[in-house]
C-alpha cells in the first residue's frame, strides 16, 4: 500500500503521534514547571496515551531489520534524571505484582521516573522514526511501538499512574524539595541539551534514508 491506503495515515496513528508527540515534549521540558503541575498533568497524560496506543492497528512484520534506534542510555538517564530531581522523595513507591496463576505476591521498590524514562525511550524512538516519512520506516515503527506497549511500557505505564493517582489526590501537601540531592551521574554534564541531541540523530538517520 502508499499515500492514503497505507496504515501508517490511518486516523488512529495521527491521533497517536499526537499525544505521543505532546508526551516526549512534556518529559523533556519537566524541569520547567513545579511539582503539583507535573504530577497533574503526567495523571493526564498517561490514560490518554495508554487509550491511543490500544487502537494502533495491529500490523504483521514485513521487513527483516528492526528500525534504528535514538534514545541511548545517556540520553535516557538524562530525562530520568531531570523527572527524579522534580518528583524527589515522592519518586518512590511500592509495587505489588502478582502473576495470573499463582497464589504469592511479589512486593518490590519502584520508581515514577524510571516507569516514565521507560516509557519514553520507547515513544521518542517512535516519534523520531515517524517523522521520518519513509512508508517502510514509519510502519515497522508502528508494529515495534505496538509490540512494546503490549509486552513493555504499557505495564510501566499504568504502574506509574497508579503511583501518580494517589499523589494527585492525596490530603496531604505535596511540597517540592529544591534542595532534593541526587548522584552526580544522574545529570551528565557533557551532555549538549541546547538542540536536543536525539534529533540530531534522527536528522543524520534521516539524510542516509535519502
Amino acid at each position: 500500500m502508499s499515500g492514503s491506503d497505507s496504515p501508517v495515515y490511518k486516523t488512529d496513528v495521527i491521533n497517536f503521534v499526537k499525544i505521543a508527540n505532546e508526551f516526549t515534549k512534556f518529559i523533556e521540558e519537566s524541569d520547567k514547571t513545579d511539582l503539583s503541575d507535573f504530577i497533574d498533568k503526567a495523571h493526564k497524560l498517561l490514560p490518554e496515551l495508554y487509550l491511543m496506543a490500544t487502537l494502533l492497528p495491529v500490523l504483521d512484520a514485513k521487513f527483516e531489520d528492526f528500525n534504528q534506534r535514538f534514545v541511548n542510555e545517556q540520553d535516557y538517564e538524562y530525562v530520568r534524571g531531570k523527572m527524579l530531581s522534580k518528583l524527589g522523595q515522592y519518586d518512590s513507591y511500592e509495587e505489588v505484582f502478582n502473576k495470573l496463576g499463582t497464589e504469592t505476591e511479589d512486593n518490590f521498590g519502584a520508581s515514577i521516573s524510571e516507569n516514565l524514562a521507560d516509557i519514553y525511550q520507547d515513544i521518542k524512538d517512535f516519534v523520531l522514526l515517524y517523522e521520518i516519512g519513509s512508508n517502510e520506516v514509519m510502519y515497522e515503527a508502528i508494529w515495534e511501538c505496538r509490540q512494546a506497549f503490549e509486552t513493555y511500557w504499557g505495564q510501566r505505564l499504568t504502574n506509574a499512574l497508579r503511583a501518580l493517582h494517589f499523589l494527585r489526590y492525596t490530603d496531604e501537601e505535596i511540597i517540592e524539595d529544591e534542595n532534593f540531592i541526587q548522584n552526580s551521574d544522574e545529570l551528565p554534564d557533557d551532555l549538549d541539551t541546547s538542540d536536543w541531541i536525539i534529533s540530531k540523530r534522527q536528522e543524520d538517520y534521516s539524510d542516509d534514508e535519502k
